[in-house]
Protein backbone atom coordinates (compact mmCIF):
# COMPACT_ATOMS: atom_id res chain seq x y z
CA UNK A 1 0.00 0.00 0.00
CA UNK A 2 1.03 3.63 -0.52
CA UNK A 3 2.70 5.21 2.58
CA UNK A 4 2.66 8.43 3.53
CA UNK A 5 5.03 10.63 5.07
CA UNK A 6 5.27 12.76 8.34
CA UNK A 7 6.43 15.77 9.36
CA UNK A 8 9.40 13.88 10.97
CA UNK A 9 10.13 12.13 7.74
CA UNK A 10 8.98 8.69 8.90
CA UNK A 11 6.57 6.45 6.26
CA UNK A 12 3.41 5.26 7.34
CA UNK A 13 0.56 3.40 5.60
CA UNK A 14 -2.67 4.58 4.96
CA UNK A 15 -5.56 4.00 3.27
CA UNK A 16 -7.23 5.27 0.33
CA UNK A 17 -10.09 8.37 -0.03
CA UNK A 18 -11.54 5.87 -1.39
CA UNK A 19 -11.62 2.92 0.92
CA UNK A 20 -12.03 5.54 4.12
CA UNK A 21 -15.00 7.57 1.78
CA UNK A 22 -17.11 4.21 1.79
CA UNK A 23 -16.19 3.23 5.22
CA UNK A 24 -17.40 6.49 6.40
CA UNK A 25 -20.37 6.37 4.58
CA UNK A 26 -22.00 3.07 5.90
CA UNK A 27 -21.20 4.55 9.52
CA UNK A 28 -22.87 7.96 8.55
CA UNK A 29 -25.56 5.87 7.56
CA UNK A 30 -25.68 3.54 10.81
CA UNK A 31 -25.99 6.54 12.46
CA UNK A 32 -28.62 8.03 11.11
CA UNK A 33 -30.65 4.71 11.26
CA UNK A 34 -29.56 4.87 14.92
CA UNK A 35 -31.36 7.72 15.42
CA UNK A 36 -34.30 6.70 13.84
CA UNK A 37 -34.69 3.65 16.07
CA UNK A 38 -34.28 5.49 19.37
CA UNK A 39 -36.85 7.94 18.17
CA UNK A 40 -39.41 4.94 17.19
CA UNK A 41 -38.32 3.52 20.97
CA UNK A 42 -38.93 6.29 22.88
CA UNK A 43 -42.05 6.87 21.25
CA UNK A 44 -43.27 3.12 22.05
CA UNK A 45 -41.88 2.99 25.22
CA UNK A 46 -43.47 6.93 25.86
CA UNK A 47 -39.88 7.89 27.22
CA UNK A 48 -39.07 11.19 26.72
CA UNK A 49 -36.74 12.74 24.47
CA UNK A 50 -34.49 14.06 26.96
CA UNK A 51 -34.10 10.32 28.64
CA UNK A 52 -30.41 9.92 29.26
CA UNK A 53 -29.75 6.39 30.49
CA UNK A 54 -26.15 5.22 32.67
CA UNK A 55 -25.25 9.11 33.31
CA UNK A 56 -24.95 9.42 29.43
CA UNK A 57 -21.39 7.42 29.66
CA UNK A 58 -21.15 4.53 27.22
CA UNK A 59 -21.39 0.93 28.70
CA UNK A 60 -18.23 -0.31 27.13
CA UNK A 61 -15.03 0.58 29.19
CA UNK A 62 -12.41 0.99 26.16
CA UNK A 63 -10.95 4.02 25.51
CA UNK A 64 -11.70 5.96 22.79
CA UNK A 65 -9.91 6.15 19.87
CA UNK A 66 -6.76 8.87 20.46
CA UNK A 67 -5.26 10.93 17.96
CA UNK A 68 -1.84 9.74 18.96
CA UNK A 69 -2.47 6.08 18.04
CA UNK A 70 -1.34 4.59 14.91
CA UNK A 71 -4.09 4.55 11.98
CA UNK A 72 -4.30 1.00 12.13
CA UNK A 73 -4.81 1.11 16.17
CA UNK A 74 -7.63 3.54 16.06
CA UNK A 75 -9.64 1.40 13.65
CA UNK A 76 -8.95 -2.24 15.62
CA UNK A 77 -10.09 0.45 18.60
CA UNK A 78 -13.41 1.25 16.51
CA UNK A 79 -13.69 -2.36 15.36
CA UNK A 80 -13.47 -3.88 18.62
CA UNK A 81 -16.34 -1.22 20.14
CA UNK A 82 -18.21 -2.32 17.23
CA UNK A 83 -18.33 -6.08 17.55
CA UNK A 84 -18.83 -5.66 21.04
CA UNK A 85 -22.12 -3.60 19.98
CA UNK A 86 -23.38 -6.22 18.02
CA UNK A 87 -23.04 -8.49 20.57
CA UNK A 88 -25.18 -6.55 22.73
CA UNK A 89 -27.58 -5.79 20.04
CA UNK A 90 -28.26 -9.54 19.43
CA UNK A 91 -28.54 -9.71 22.83
CA UNK A 92 -31.31 -7.00 23.74
CA UNK A 93 -33.30 -7.88 20.51
CA UNK A 94 -33.06 -11.73 22.14
CA UNK A 95 -34.39 -10.64 25.50
CA UNK A 96 -36.79 -8.08 24.36
CA UNK A 97 -38.53 -10.99 21.98
CA UNK A 98 -38.78 -13.24 25.04
CA UNK A 99 -40.08 -10.61 27.52
CA UNK A 100 -42.54 -8.66 24.95
CA UNK A 101 -43.08 -11.11 22.46
CA UNK A 102 -42.09 -9.75 18.80
CA UNK A 103 -42.98 -10.71 15.03
CA UNK A 104 -45.46 -7.89 14.12
CA UNK A 105 -42.99 -6.51 11.57
CA UNK A 106 -44.01 -3.11 12.12
CA UNK A 107 -42.00 0.40 11.61
CA UNK A 108 -40.13 -0.29 14.84
CA UNK A 109 -39.32 -3.99 13.92
CA UNK A 110 -37.83 -2.98 11.22
CA UNK A 111 -35.90 0.08 11.95
CA UNK A 112 -34.07 -2.41 14.51
CA UNK A 113 -33.25 -5.16 11.42
CA UNK A 114 -32.17 -2.32 9.45
CA UNK A 115 -29.81 -1.53 12.01
CA UNK A 116 -28.75 -4.80 12.65
CA UNK A 117 -27.97 -5.37 8.79
CA UNK A 118 -26.26 -2.22 9.11
CA UNK A 119 -23.89 -3.12 11.48
CA UNK A 120 -22.98 -5.97 10.06
CA UNK A 121 -22.42 -4.32 6.90
CA UNK A 122 -19.77 -1.84 8.82
CA UNK A 123 -18.09 -4.34 10.62
CA UNK A 124 -17.50 -6.22 7.18
CA UNK A 125 -16.32 -3.02 5.45
CA UNK A 126 -13.79 -2.36 8.14
CA UNK A 127 -12.03 -5.68 8.61
CA UNK A 128 -11.68 -5.36 4.93
CA UNK A 129 -10.26 -2.02 5.92
CA UNK A 130 -8.15 -3.83 8.18
CA UNK A 131 -6.75 -6.69 6.02
CA UNK A 132 -5.87 -4.00 3.40
CA UNK A 133 -3.27 -2.11 6.26
CA UNK A 134 0.40 -2.99 5.85
CA UNK A 135 1.03 -5.21 8.94
CA UNK A 136 -2.53 -5.79 10.12
CA UNK A 137 -3.41 -9.29 11.13
CA UNK A 138 -6.45 -11.15 9.78
CA UNK A 139 -9.52 -10.73 12.11
CA UNK A 140 -10.90 -13.62 12.70
CA UNK A 141 -14.64 -14.55 14.68
CA UNK A 142 -12.78 -15.54 17.74
CA UNK A 143 -12.28 -11.78 18.58
CA UNK A 144 -13.13 -11.66 22.29
CA UNK A 145 -15.73 -10.29 23.87
CA UNK A 146 -16.47 -8.40 26.76
CA UNK A 147 -19.36 -9.85 29.18
CA UNK A 148 -21.98 -6.74 30.16
CA UNK A 149 -23.76 -6.44 32.55
CA UNK A 150 -27.51 -7.00 31.75
CA UNK A 151 -30.43 -4.91 33.70
CA UNK A 152 -29.84 -4.32 37.52
CA UNK A 153 -33.36 -5.77 38.53
CA UNK A 154 -35.66 -8.02 36.80
CA UNK A 155 -38.44 -5.88 36.68
CA UNK A 156 -39.89 -4.76 32.92
CA UNK A 157 -39.13 -0.97 33.49
CA UNK A 158 -35.62 -1.54 33.98
CA UNK A 159 -35.39 -3.80 31.00
CA UNK A 160 -36.55 -1.12 28.42
CA UNK A 161 -34.05 1.63 29.89
CA UNK A 162 -31.73 -1.30 29.39
CA UNK A 163 -32.72 -2.05 25.94
CA UNK A 164 -32.47 1.75 25.21
CA UNK A 165 -28.58 2.17 26.21
CA UNK A 166 -27.88 -0.40 24.00
CA UNK A 167 -29.40 0.95 21.01
CA UNK A 168 -27.68 4.21 22.42
CA UNK A 169 -24.25 2.62 22.31
CA UNK A 170 -24.49 1.76 19.10
CA UNK A 171 -25.37 5.04 18.31
CA UNK A 172 -22.80 6.30 20.02
CA UNK A 173 -19.94 3.97 18.60
CA UNK A 174 -20.97 5.01 14.89
CA UNK A 175 -20.95 8.47 15.19
CA UNK A 176 -17.15 8.20 17.15
CA UNK A 177 -16.67 5.51 13.86
CA UNK A 178 -17.28 9.01 11.47
CA UNK A 179 -15.21 11.58 13.88
CA UNK A 180 -12.25 8.93 14.21
CA UNK A 181 -12.44 8.45 9.76
CA UNK A 182 -12.13 11.86 9.02
CA UNK A 183 -9.31 12.63 11.23
CA UNK A 184 -7.04 9.66 9.76
CA UNK A 185 -4.38 11.17 7.22
CA UNK A 186 -5.36 10.42 3.80
CA UNK A 187 -2.62 8.58 1.06
CA UNK A 188 -1.83 11.63 -1.68
CA UNK A 189 -0.44 11.09 -4.17
CA UNK A 190 3.08 13.28 -5.27
CA UNK A 191 2.44 14.03 -8.97
CA UNK A 192 -1.37 15.80 -7.82
CA UNK A 193 0.22 17.36 -4.64
CA UNK A 194 2.87 19.13 -7.15
CA UNK A 195 0.33 19.97 -9.59
CA UNK A 196 -1.80 21.80 -6.82
CA UNK A 197 0.91 23.43 -5.86
CA UNK A 198 1.84 24.77 -9.24
CA UNK A 199 -1.71 25.68 -9.40
CA UNK A 200 -1.77 27.83 -6.13
CA UNK A 201 1.76 29.62 -7.24
CA UNK A 202 0.34 30.48 -10.51
CA UNK A 203 -2.87 31.65 -8.71
CA UNK A 204 -1.18 34.53 -6.68
CA UNK A 205 -1.23 37.78 -7.29
CA UNK A 206 1.36 39.77 -8.37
Amino acid sequence: MAGMRTRSGRTFSGPSRTTLARVDAIALELHHECTLLLGLYRKKESFSPELTVGNGRPMLSMPPPSSQLSTRDQLWCLYSALLQCRGLLVRAVTQEEEEFGGGEGGEYESQRKTVRDRLGHLLDSMRHLLEELEGAPAITSNTEIIEIDGPASGGTFELKLWIYRIFSEVEHWSRMTTATLRTIPLVMSTAGGRRAGKRMRRGKPK
